[in-house]
């Protein structure tokens, strides 16, 4: 048995409150950038709703994840012929207006505008070209309409339900939904990259862009089907979520689960089998995608289990926090965590608790007891989220499960309503949902009252090592040149003439690889390119030394 580890995520959708912090905290420390002015590696979406960029899970326009053919798992944007013939003209591209202009305000003229009796203003400008701009879409344009009668036609899975369903909605509810990269067991954004760019980290699953390596042909863009991969138009290179793998490494969480306001995330780590994975995402009927995708994962309990974790290499400190995590305990012992389009056949790692709130409300509103087992579970069909709904989201259309998650949802509120009020306790209201009472203290625990490090159960992975002072390892800032630094006649005396080759844009640039890493020799890196003139190493050298180039 091979056994490999996953840092996976789940979030409570019950709990978010909307208030877009994550996108934020997370947009200033990765995408704060030129040529990222449009990304949001995270974002919280309305739902119902068109989402961000617009209508993204209509796969049929934007050929996203896998499809079925012949029994084998193949791109939904083709084969390597078909990829090749677009290779330069790219139809099924999302554009920036798909996603949005990207705009900032005039703040200047605030202060700079000449004094009259009219209040002056900061129009709005684009951030891509700098010229006067009109605002009419935004990565949450839609935010807090629940689709809006306008807009609610173009929500991808509204179209796949029924009409009655779309007038409950413009009547009913909204809900959030933030998103970020899946980190997929089966990533579609990988396999349909020509470059080899991007890639899954053996060591915790994160799938990240090699920057060196990619070369800008934008595939991985139309091949991920929740379109979390942009491209930087600044540099010429994909870039995406990272699952903020330097703190992962060091056993923090990531910056939007540090800085949710509702403490609705989840981090920890899954073992699963990965001879398992293509047979699971290969099953024909989309509706078994969800079980195949539990049948990967593995239980760290099993002796036999623990045992080939570590002869495949997974510290035991990881495999003890598989045992402690949250992730683990809300996807495959409770089963209340779903995920995020199975259909789509990556496999993703990012699940979800659906959301129950509305059920209380209108049960109390039709004189019924609000929190009475059996009129709640009753009910549950009815919801004002529409179970239907929530089917198209986390099971491709299959409504067990979600019926199943909510229903364990509604008896843990139940029970702990009869524990709070001092009533008599009854058995039959876990069992009916096939859990006992300490399952459904410790699943309301985790749910409502889990602390920093019961949520985030995250081992140590970055090992760090003394560099050598020779090696010019360290801190950039030791040395003359490092980032932001400015040449001596710029530096508190006056601007100063610029040395040549001295570039202030690339202030946010890696450092060059150097000479003496042989798996980077003679590579380009265009993140340090200011694009003036030709860099170095961007074209192959001729291989005749005694070639040269004929006179102009």
């Amino acid at each position: 048995m091979r056994v490999m580890a996953q840092v996976a995520m789940v979030m409570n959708l019950d709990k978010c409150i909307g208030c877009h912090t994550c996108s934020v905290t997370c947009k200033q420390t990765w995408t704060n950038r030129t040529g990222t002015e449009y990304a949001w590696f995270n974002n919280v979406e309305t739902r119902p709703g068109q989402g961000y960029p617009r209508g993204h899970e209509d796969q049929e326009k934007w050929k996203g994840g896998w499809r079925l053919k012949g029994g084998r798992l193949v791109p939904r944007s083709g084969g390597r012929a078909r990829r090749l013939a677009r290779l330069f003209a790219n139809p099924e591209l999302p554009t920036l207006d798909d996603y949005y202009q990207p705009w900032t305000y005039e703040y200047e003229n605030l202060t700079t505008a000449p004094l009259g009796d009219d209040i002056p203003t900061a129009p709005p400008r684009s951030a891509i070209d700098g010229h006067p701009t009109a605002i009419t879409w935004g990565p949450n344009w839609d935010d807090d309409l629940g689709g809006g009668p306008e807009l609610i036609a173009a929500d991808p899975l509204l179209a796949r339900m029924s009409e009655q369903v779309r007038l409950d909605y413009e009547r009913a509810f909204m809900f959030y939904l933030p998103r970020i990269c899946e980190h997929c067991l089966n990533p579609s954004c990988v396999a349909v990259c020509p470059s080899g760019a991007l890639y899954k980290r053996v060591e915790d699953g994160i799938v990240l862009v090699d920057q060196d390596r990619c070369r800008g042909w934008r595939m991985c863009v139309s091949g991920c089907p929740y379109k979390k991969v942009y491209f930087n138009h600044a540099t010429g290179k994909a870039e995406k979520c990272t699952f903020c793998y330097p703190r992962i490494e060091a056993g923090d969480p990531t910056v939007c689960s540090e800085t949710c306001v509702g403490r609705l995330r989840y981090l920890g780590v899954m073992l699963y089998d990965p001879d398992k994975v293509g047979a699971a995402a290969s099953v024909t009927d989309e509706k078994d995608l969800y079980e195949a995708q539990l049948g990967c994962f593995l239980d760290p309990d099993d002796p036999e289990v623990a045992r080939a974790a570590e002869a495949s290499g997974i510290p035991h400190d990881w495999v003890e926090a598989a045992r402690r995590s949250p992730v683990r305990a809300l996807i495959t012992r409770y089963r209340v965590a779903l995920p995020l389009h199975p259909e789509y056949r990556t496999m993703p790692m990012v699940w979800y608790v659906p959301p129950l709130s509305p059920v209380v409300d209108a049960l109390t509103g039709t004189g019924h007891d609000g929190e009475d087992p059996a009129a709640l579970f009753g009910a549950i069909d009815t919801l004002r989220i529409p179970v239907g709904y929530l089917a198209e989201l986390f099971t491709a259309g299959d409504p067990g499960p979600v019926e199943a998650a909510l229903c364990r949802l509604a008896a843990m509120r139940s029970h702990m309503r009869r524990v709070n009020l001092g009533e008599e306790q009854d058995p039959r209201i876990a069992e009916s949902v096939g859990l006992d009472e300490p399952g459904v203290l410790e699943l309301y625990r985790l749910l409502a009252l889990a602390k920093y490090d019961e949520r985030y159960v995250i081992p140590t992975t970055y090992t760090g090592a003394v560099p050598d002072p020779g090696s010019g390892a360290g801190c950039s800032l030791d040395g003359e040149g490092g980032p932001g630094m400015m040449p001596d006649g710029a530096e508190g005396g006056g601007p100063g003439p610029l040395p040549q080759g001295f570039d202030p844009d690339a202030f946010h640039a890696p450092p060059t690889a150097g000479a003496g890493t042989p798996a980077l020799r003679g590579r380009v890196n265009l993140l340090n390119w200011n694009g003036r003139g030709r860099p170095d190493g961007l074209f192959p050298r001729a291989r005749r030394a005694a070639r040269t180039e004929p006179e102009r």
